[in-house]
Protein backbone atom coordinates (compact mmCIF):
# COMPACT_ATOMS: atom_id res chain seq x y z
CA UNK A 1 0.00 0.00 0.00
CA UNK A 2 1.52 3.26 -1.12
CA UNK A 3 2.64 5.78 1.84
CA UNK A 4 -0.39 8.36 2.73
CA UNK A 5 1.25 11.81 1.50
CA UNK A 6 1.75 14.73 3.18
CA UNK A 7 0.11 17.49 3.13
CA UNK A 8 2.17 20.75 1.70
CA UNK A 9 0.02 23.60 2.79
CA UNK A 10 0.32 24.78 6.64
CA UNK A 11 -1.72 25.90 9.22
CA UNK A 12 -0.71 29.73 7.93
CA UNK A 13 -1.58 28.90 4.54
CA UNK A 14 -5.16 28.13 5.94
CA UNK A 15 -5.41 30.86 8.05
CA UNK A 16 -4.81 33.31 5.15
CA UNK A 17 -7.46 31.35 3.05
CA UNK A 18 -10.13 31.73 5.91
CA UNK A 19 -8.84 35.66 6.18
CA UNK A 20 -9.56 35.98 2.26
CA UNK A 21 -12.90 34.54 2.22
CA UNK A 22 -14.38 35.70 5.77
CA UNK A 23 -15.83 38.11 3.59
CA UNK A 24 -17.47 35.68 1.26
CA UNK A 25 -18.52 33.83 3.92
CA UNK A 26 -20.11 35.94 5.47
CA UNK A 27 -21.91 37.20 2.53
CA UNK A 28 -23.46 33.86 2.02
CA UNK A 29 -24.48 33.37 5.68
CA UNK A 30 -25.99 36.55 5.79
CA UNK A 31 -27.90 37.03 2.29
CA UNK A 32 -28.37 33.58 0.75
CA UNK A 33 -30.08 31.52 3.72
CA UNK A 34 -32.10 29.19 1.90
CA UNK A 35 -35.34 28.60 2.57
CA UNK A 36 -36.52 29.05 5.68
CA UNK A 37 -38.92 25.66 5.00
CA UNK A 38 -42.23 27.07 6.15
CA UNK A 39 -44.95 26.45 4.55
CA UNK A 40 -45.74 28.96 1.37
CA UNK A 41 -49.40 28.83 -0.07
CA UNK A 42 -50.51 28.11 -3.12
CA UNK A 43 -52.38 31.41 -4.06
CA UNK A 44 -52.85 34.57 -3.13
CA UNK A 45 -56.60 36.11 -3.24
CA UNK A 46 -57.12 39.69 -3.48
CA UNK A 47 -60.62 41.77 -2.65
CA UNK A 48 -61.02 45.49 -2.33
CA UNK A 49 -60.34 45.98 1.71
CA UNK A 50 -63.54 47.23 2.32
CA UNK A 51 -65.52 43.92 1.12
CA UNK A 52 -63.55 41.35 3.78
CA UNK A 53 -65.38 40.14 6.66
CA UNK A 54 -64.25 37.03 8.91
CA UNK A 55 -66.65 34.89 7.02
CA UNK A 56 -65.19 36.10 3.57
CA UNK A 57 -62.83 32.91 2.76
CA UNK A 58 -65.83 30.58 4.02
CA UNK A 59 -68.46 32.18 2.03
CA UNK A 60 -65.60 32.20 -1.27
CA UNK A 61 -65.44 28.32 -0.51
CA UNK A 62 -68.94 28.16 -0.63
CA UNK A 63 -69.69 30.17 -3.88
CA UNK A 64 -66.30 27.64 -5.55
CA UNK A 65 -68.10 24.68 -4.48
CA UNK A 66 -71.49 26.09 -5.78
CA UNK A 67 -70.24 27.11 -9.17
CA UNK A 68 -68.50 23.67 -9.49
CA UNK A 69 -71.83 21.51 -8.60
CA UNK A 70 -73.45 24.12 -11.49
CA UNK A 71 -70.71 22.43 -14.17
CA UNK A 72 -70.89 18.71 -13.34
CA UNK A 73 -69.16 18.61 -10.47
CA UNK A 74 -65.15 18.19 -9.64
CA UNK A 75 -64.29 15.39 -10.81
CA UNK A 76 -65.89 16.36 -14.47
CA UNK A 77 -63.63 20.05 -14.19
CA UNK A 78 -60.91 17.44 -13.52
CA UNK A 79 -61.53 15.71 -16.57
CA UNK A 80 -61.66 19.47 -18.13
CA UNK A 81 -58.13 19.71 -17.29
CA UNK A 82 -57.46 16.75 -18.85
CA UNK A 83 -57.05 14.25 -15.32
CA UNK A 84 -57.68 10.45 -16.15
CA UNK A 85 -60.57 9.19 -14.53
CA UNK A 86 -59.32 7.80 -11.60
CA UNK A 87 -56.94 10.88 -10.74
CA UNK A 88 -60.15 12.88 -11.30
CA UNK A 89 -61.62 11.50 -8.47
CA UNK A 90 -58.61 11.65 -6.32
CA UNK A 91 -58.49 15.02 -6.56
CA UNK A 92 -62.11 15.93 -6.56
CA UNK A 93 -62.54 14.62 -3.06
CA UNK A 94 -59.77 16.60 -1.85
CA UNK A 95 -60.77 19.57 -3.62
CA UNK A 96 -63.69 19.08 -2.18
CA UNK A 97 -62.29 19.09 1.22
CA UNK A 98 -60.27 21.75 0.66
CA UNK A 99 -63.21 24.17 -0.24
CA UNK A 100 -65.12 22.82 3.12
CA UNK A 101 -62.27 23.83 5.56
CA UNK A 102 -59.67 26.39 3.79
CA UNK A 103 -60.36 27.82 0.36
CA UNK A 104 -58.40 30.92 0.10
CA UNK A 105 -54.24 29.70 2.07
CA UNK A 106 -53.26 33.98 1.71
CA UNK A 107 -55.70 37.07 1.42
CA UNK A 108 -54.91 40.55 0.39
CA UNK A 109 -57.03 43.05 1.40
CA UNK A 110 -56.65 45.23 -1.04
CA UNK A 111 -56.04 49.10 -0.83
CA UNK A 112 -54.51 49.98 -4.14
CA UNK A 113 -56.36 49.48 -7.76
CA UNK A 114 -58.48 47.35 -6.20
CA UNK A 115 -59.96 49.58 -4.01
CA UNK A 116 -58.67 53.23 -5.82
CA UNK A 117 -59.02 56.85 -4.41
CA UNK A 118 -62.08 57.59 -1.84
CA UNK A 119 -60.76 60.16 -0.07
CA UNK A 120 -58.83 60.43 2.90
CA UNK A 121 -61.84 60.03 5.48
CA UNK A 122 -63.17 56.54 3.65
CA UNK A 123 -59.96 54.87 3.69
CA UNK A 124 -58.90 55.85 7.15
CA UNK A 125 -62.11 53.83 8.18
CA UNK A 126 -61.73 51.50 5.91
CA UNK A 127 -57.70 51.24 7.16
CA UNK A 128 -59.06 50.79 10.74
CA UNK A 129 -62.19 48.81 10.42
CA UNK A 130 -59.74 45.92 8.42
CA UNK A 131 -57.50 45.89 11.02
CA UNK A 132 -60.23 45.20 13.14
CA UNK A 133 -62.20 42.78 10.99
CA UNK A 134 -59.03 40.96 10.41
CA UNK A 135 -58.05 40.59 14.44
CA UNK A 136 -61.79 39.53 14.56
CA UNK A 137 -61.33 36.54 12.07
CA UNK A 138 -58.20 35.48 13.03
CA UNK A 139 -59.46 35.39 16.60
CA UNK A 140 -62.54 33.23 16.15
CA UNK A 141 -60.22 30.96 13.82
CA UNK A 142 -61.81 31.95 10.30
CA UNK A 143 -58.76 33.84 8.55
CA UNK A 144 -56.69 32.04 6.34
CA UNK A 145 -53.64 31.11 7.66
CA UNK A 146 -52.13 34.42 5.41
CA UNK A 147 -53.25 37.27 5.64
CA UNK A 148 -52.31 40.98 5.15
CA UNK A 149 -53.15 44.13 3.26
CA UNK A 150 -51.69 45.68 -0.11
CA UNK A 151 -51.77 49.42 0.17
CA UNK A 152 -50.73 52.51 -2.59
CA UNK A 153 -47.24 52.27 -4.07
CA UNK A 154 -44.50 54.77 -2.88
CA UNK A 155 -44.27 56.76 -5.91
CA UNK A 156 -44.73 60.61 -5.10
CA UNK A 157 -48.74 60.98 -5.78
CA UNK A 158 -49.31 58.28 -3.75
CA UNK A 159 -46.74 57.81 -1.23
CA UNK A 160 -48.44 59.52 1.85
CA UNK A 161 -51.64 57.95 1.29
CA UNK A 162 -49.96 54.36 1.23
CA UNK A 163 -47.79 55.09 4.13
CA UNK A 164 -50.83 56.32 6.20
CA UNK A 165 -52.74 53.17 5.47
CA UNK A 166 -49.98 50.64 6.13
CA UNK A 167 -49.64 52.61 9.39
CA UNK A 168 -53.45 52.47 10.39
CA UNK A 169 -54.08 48.97 9.60
CA UNK A 170 -50.27 47.72 11.34
CA UNK A 171 -51.31 50.24 14.25
CA UNK A 172 -55.05 48.50 14.43
CA UNK A 173 -53.78 45.16 14.75
CA UNK A 174 -50.94 45.47 17.34
CA UNK A 175 -53.78 47.38 19.30
CA UNK A 176 -55.70 44.75 18.99
CA UNK A 177 -52.91 42.12 20.74
CA UNK A 178 -50.31 40.13 19.03
CA UNK A 179 -50.25 40.35 14.85
CA UNK A 180 -51.04 37.15 12.97
CA UNK A 181 -48.54 34.69 12.53
CA UNK A 182 -49.20 34.87 9.22
CA UNK A 183 -49.01 38.37 8.21
CA UNK A 184 -48.48 39.75 5.16
CA UNK A 185 -47.58 43.34 3.43
CA UNK A 186 -47.65 43.73 -0.10
CA UNK A 187 -45.61 47.18 -1.47
CA UNK A 188 -46.69 47.32 -5.00
CA UNK A 189 -45.42 49.11 -8.33
CA UNK A 190 -42.10 49.21 -6.91
CA UNK A 191 -39.29 50.73 -9.73
CA UNK A 192 -36.30 51.30 -7.56
CA UNK A 193 -33.97 50.10 -4.89
CA UNK A 194 -34.34 53.62 -3.09
CA UNK A 195 -39.07 52.63 -2.50
CA UNK A 196 -38.00 49.20 -1.40
CA UNK A 197 -35.25 50.69 1.42
CA UNK A 198 -38.20 53.38 2.53
CA UNK A 199 -40.13 50.32 2.77
CA UNK A 200 -37.49 48.85 5.12
CA UNK A 201 -37.40 51.83 7.32
CA UNK A 202 -41.07 52.27 7.45
CA UNK A 203 -41.95 49.23 8.98
CA UNK A 204 -38.51 49.15 11.04
CA UNK A 205 -40.10 52.70 12.86
CA UNK A 206 -43.34 50.40 13.39
CA UNK A 207 -41.61 47.85 15.39
CA UNK A 208 -39.59 50.38 17.19
CA UNK A 209 -42.91 52.16 18.20
CA UNK A 210 -45.17 49.04 18.68
CA UNK A 211 -42.27 47.20 20.62
CA UNK A 212 -42.54 44.28 18.11
CA UNK A 213 -39.04 42.05 17.77
CA UNK A 214 -36.79 43.94 14.79
CA UNK A 215 -37.70 42.08 11.42
CA UNK A 216 -41.22 41.18 12.63
CA UNK A 217 -42.81 42.84 10.06
CA UNK A 218 -41.33 41.52 6.73
CA UNK A 219 -43.21 42.35 3.37
CA UNK A 220 -44.01 41.30 -0.73
CA UNK A 221 -42.43 43.50 -3.01
CA UNK A 222 -44.37 43.20 -6.76
CA UNK A 223 -42.47 43.25 -9.70
CA UNK A 224 -44.79 44.85 -12.30
CA UNK A 225 -42.55 47.99 -13.62
CA UNK A 226 -39.90 47.11 -16.37
CA UNK A 227 -37.50 49.50 -14.45
CA UNK A 228 -36.86 46.84 -11.69
CA UNK A 229 -36.22 44.17 -14.21
CA UNK A 230 -33.20 46.33 -15.73
CA UNK A 231 -32.56 49.53 -14.40
CA UNK A 232 -31.19 53.49 -15.97
CA UNK A 233 -27.67 52.43 -15.52
CA UNK A 234 -28.03 48.78 -17.53
CA UNK A 235 -28.08 46.62 -14.23
CA UNK A 236 -31.12 44.45 -12.65
CA UNK A 237 -32.75 46.56 -9.35
CA UNK A 238 -34.49 43.36 -8.76
CA UNK A 239 -31.32 41.63 -8.34
CA UNK A 240 -30.35 44.32 -5.29
CA UNK A 241 -33.26 44.27 -3.68
CA UNK A 242 -32.26 40.82 -1.07
CA UNK A 243 -28.96 42.71 -0.68
CA UNK A 244 -30.53 46.61 -0.04
CA UNK A 245 -32.51 45.25 2.88
CA UNK A 246 -31.51 41.53 4.16
CA UNK A 247 -34.31 39.00 5.61
CA UNK A 248 -36.90 41.86 5.25
CA UNK A 249 -38.22 40.87 2.16
CA UNK A 250 -40.72 37.43 2.02
CA UNK A 251 -41.53 37.37 -1.31
CA UNK A 252 -41.21 38.61 -5.77
CA UNK A 253 -44.96 38.92 -6.85
CA UNK A 254 -45.13 38.83 -10.73
CA UNK A 255 -47.93 41.54 -12.14
CA UNK A 256 -49.27 40.25 -15.23
CA UNK A 257 -51.18 43.25 -16.42
CA UNK A 258 -49.39 46.21 -15.20
CA UNK A 259 -46.13 45.17 -16.40
CA UNK A 260 -47.33 44.12 -19.87
CA UNK A 261 -49.22 47.34 -20.32
CA UNK A 262 -45.74 48.95 -19.39
CA UNK A 263 -43.90 47.62 -22.65
CA UNK A 264 -47.15 48.65 -24.74
CA UNK A 265 -48.13 44.86 -24.98
CA UNK A 266 -52.05 45.49 -26.54
CA UNK A 267 -54.72 44.24 -24.55
CA UNK A 268 -55.30 41.21 -25.96
CA UNK A 269 -52.06 39.64 -25.67
CA UNK A 270 -51.33 40.17 -21.96
CA UNK A 271 -50.74 37.41 -20.42
CA UNK A 272 -48.50 35.36 -17.55
CA UNK A 273 -46.96 33.03 -20.35
CA UNK A 274 -46.75 36.03 -22.97
CA UNK A 275 -42.47 36.03 -23.62
CA UNK A 276 -41.93 39.61 -21.82
CA UNK A 277 -43.39 37.61 -18.68
CA UNK A 278 -41.57 34.87 -18.81
CA UNK A 279 -38.18 36.67 -19.67
CA UNK A 280 -39.36 38.68 -15.88
CA UNK A 281 -40.09 35.97 -14.37
CA UNK A 282 -36.83 34.14 -15.38
CA UNK A 283 -34.47 37.58 -13.95
CA UNK A 284 -36.61 37.39 -10.80
CA UNK A 285 -36.26 34.02 -10.39
CA UNK A 286 -31.91 34.69 -10.69
CA UNK A 287 -32.46 37.19 -8.68
CA UNK A 288 -33.91 35.80 -5.52
CA UNK A 289 -32.22 31.96 -5.87
CA UNK A 290 -30.45 30.86 -2.43
CA UNK A 291 -31.91 34.04 -0.84
CA UNK A 292 -34.93 32.39 1.03
CA UNK A 293 -37.13 34.95 -1.15
CA UNK A 294 -40.26 33.46 -2.28
CA UNK A 295 -41.71 33.84 -5.72
CA UNK A 296 -45.39 34.34 -6.88
CA UNK A 297 -46.51 34.25 -10.42
CA UNK A 298 -49.42 36.47 -11.51
CA UNK A 299 -52.70 36.08 -12.44
CA UNK A 300 -55.69 35.88 -15.29
CA UNK A 301 -58.07 37.84 -15.54
CA UNK A 302 -60.20 35.79 -17.57
CA UNK A 303 -63.14 34.89 -15.14
CA UNK A 304 -65.42 31.61 -14.50
CA UNK A 305 -68.52 33.36 -15.07
CA UNK A 306 -71.75 33.16 -17.08
CA UNK A 307 -71.28 30.73 -20.52
CA UNK A 308 -67.21 31.32 -20.01
CA UNK A 309 -66.87 29.00 -16.97
CA UNK A 310 -65.49 25.81 -18.81
CA UNK A 311 -63.14 27.90 -20.86
CA UNK A 312 -61.54 30.04 -18.47
CA UNK A 313 -61.33 26.86 -16.15
CA UNK A 314 -58.86 25.34 -18.80
CA UNK A 315 -57.26 28.12 -19.62
CA UNK A 316 -56.85 29.23 -15.52
CA UNK A 317 -55.67 25.13 -15.19
CA UNK A 318 -53.35 25.21 -17.93
CA UNK A 319 -51.58 28.54 -16.84
CA UNK A 320 -51.49 27.22 -12.51
CA UNK A 321 -50.19 23.78 -14.22
CA UNK A 322 -47.75 26.09 -16.69
CA UNK A 323 -46.23 27.71 -13.44
CA UNK A 324 -45.98 25.02 -11.18
CA UNK A 325 -43.81 23.43 -13.88
CA UNK A 326 -41.68 26.61 -14.20
CA UNK A 327 -40.98 26.82 -11.09
CA UNK A 328 -43.58 29.59 -9.56
CA UNK A 329 -45.52 27.54 -6.74
CA UNK A 330 -47.78 30.21 -6.00
CA UNK A 331 -50.32 32.76 -8.19
CA UNK A 332 -52.90 35.36 -7.71
CA UNK A 333 -56.96 34.71 -7.78
CA UNK A 334 -59.38 37.04 -8.09
CA UNK A 335 -63.01 35.54 -7.98
CA UNK A 336 -64.00 32.22 -6.12
CA UNK A 337 -65.07 30.83 -8.97
CA UNK A 338 -61.05 30.25 -9.62
CA UNK A 339 -60.46 28.13 -6.46
CA UNK A 340 -61.71 24.60 -8.04
CA UNK A 341 -59.25 25.12 -11.18
CA UNK A 342 -56.60 26.43 -8.90
CA UNK A 343 -56.52 23.33 -6.66
CA UNK A 344 -57.53 20.99 -8.86
CA UNK A 345 -54.30 21.78 -11.20
CA UNK A 346 -52.22 22.14 -8.28
CA UNK A 347 -53.35 18.74 -6.83
CA UNK A 348 -52.80 17.10 -10.18
CA UNK A 349 -49.36 18.31 -10.22
CA UNK A 350 -48.49 16.77 -6.76
CA UNK A 351 -50.34 13.47 -7.20
CA UNK A 352 -49.11 12.62 -10.47
CA UNK A 353 -45.12 13.41 -10.19
CA UNK A 354 -45.42 11.73 -6.21
CA UNK A 355 -45.01 7.99 -7.20
CA UNK A 356 -41.88 9.06 -9.23
CA UNK A 357 -40.68 11.41 -6.77
CA UNK A 358 -41.35 9.09 -3.27
CA UNK A 359 -40.11 5.94 -5.64
CA UNK A 360 -35.97 8.18 -5.71
CA UNK A 361 -36.10 9.15 -2.61
CA UNK A 362 -37.04 5.87 -1.06
CA UNK A 363 -33.91 4.51 -3.00
CA UNK A 364 -31.75 7.83 -2.13
CA UNK A 365 -32.33 7.27 1.76
CA UNK A 366 -31.83 3.19 1.21
CA UNK A 367 -28.74 3.92 -0.58
CA UNK A 368 -30.54 1.60 -3.48
CA UNK A 369 -29.53 1.97 -7.10
CA UNK A 370 -32.45 2.52 -9.02
CA UNK A 371 -32.76 3.95 -12.64
CA UNK A 372 -31.72 7.43 -11.81
CA UNK A 373 -28.15 8.25 -9.75
CA UNK A 374 -29.73 11.50 -7.54
CA UNK A 375 -26.93 13.44 -6.13
CA UNK A 376 -27.84 15.17 -2.90
CA UNK A 377 -29.15 18.61 -4.21
CA UNK A 378 -31.86 16.62 -6.78
CA UNK A 379 -32.65 14.53 -3.50
CA UNK A 380 -33.44 18.06 -1.87
CA UNK A 381 -35.90 19.24 -4.90
CA UNK A 382 -37.20 15.77 -4.95
CA UNK A 383 -38.18 16.38 -0.90
CA UNK A 384 -39.20 19.82 -1.55
CA UNK A 385 -41.12 18.90 -3.86
CA UNK A 386 -43.13 15.87 -2.09
CA UNK A 387 -43.38 18.22 1.17
CA UNK A 388 -45.04 21.30 -0.46
CA UNK A 389 -47.90 18.15 -2.24
CA UNK A 390 -48.28 17.65 1.61
CA UNK A 391 -48.67 21.06 3.18
CA UNK A 392 -51.33 22.30 0.68
CA UNK A 393 -53.36 19.01 1.01
CA UNK A 394 -52.70 17.49 -2.42
CA UNK A 395 -51.26 14.39 -1.09
CA UNK A 396 -51.16 12.57 2.63
CA UNK A 397 -48.34 12.61 5.29
CA UNK A 398 -49.01 8.68 5.14
CA UNK A 399 -48.85 8.35 1.74
CA UNK A 400 -45.75 9.89 1.67
CA UNK A 401 -44.10 7.37 4.33
CA UNK A 402 -45.96 4.58 2.31
CA UNK A 403 -44.24 5.81 -1.00
CA UNK A 404 -41.10 6.80 0.19
CA UNK A 405 -40.42 5.28 3.32
CA UNK A 406 -39.75 9.02 5.08
CA UNK A 407 -42.15 10.92 7.82
CA UNK A 408 -42.63 14.48 7.38
CA UNK A 409 -39.64 15.27 9.98
CA UNK A 410 -37.38 13.43 7.77
CA UNK A 411 -38.85 14.79 4.34
CA UNK A 412 -38.81 18.53 6.06
CA UNK A 413 -34.81 17.56 6.54
CA UNK A 414 -33.96 15.87 3.36
CA UNK A 415 -36.27 19.45 1.73
CA UNK A 416 -33.69 22.03 3.99
CA UNK A 417 -30.59 20.20 5.50
CA UNK A 418 -28.82 23.23 6.61
CA UNK A 419 -32.07 23.80 8.76
CA UNK A 420 -31.85 20.68 10.28
CA UNK A 421 -28.09 21.08 10.66
CA UNK A 422 -28.95 24.55 12.72
CA UNK A 423 -31.68 22.14 14.88
CA UNK A 424 -29.26 19.59 15.68
CA UNK A 425 -26.64 22.07 16.75
CA UNK A 426 -29.20 23.86 18.88
CA UNK A 427 -30.25 21.06 20.46
CA UNK A 428 -26.69 19.79 20.93
CA UNK A 429 -25.97 22.94 22.77
CA UNK A 430 -29.34 22.64 24.82
CA UNK A 431 -27.98 19.13 25.71
CA UNK A 432 -24.52 20.12 26.95
CA UNK A 433 -25.62 22.77 28.84
CA UNK A 434 -28.47 20.78 30.30
CA UNK A 435 -26.09 17.97 31.67
CA UNK A 436 -22.59 19.64 32.13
Amino acid sequence: MAATPTPSLTAADTAHIDAQLAETDRLLDRNYPGDDGSRQPVHTVYVPADRFTPSLAADWGSQALTTAAAHGGLERLGGLLGQDAHLAEVVASRVQAKLETEPIEDLRLDFEDGYGDRGDDAEDAAAGAAAAAVATAVAAGSAPPFVGIRFKCFEAATRPRGLRTLDLFVSGLASAGELPAGLILTLPKVTTVAQVQAMDYAVSRLEEIHGLPAGRLRFEVQVETPQLILGPEGTSPVAQLPHAVPGRISGLHYGTYDYSASLQISAEYQSMEHPVADFAKEVMRLAVAGTGIRLSDGSTNIIPVGRNVESAWQLHGRLVRRSLERGYYQGWDLHPAQLPSRFAATYAFYRQGLPAAAARLHNYVGRTEGGVMDEPATARALAAFVLRGVQCGAVGAEEVQALAGVGIPQLTGLAHPRLARSAESSHSATSQGAHP
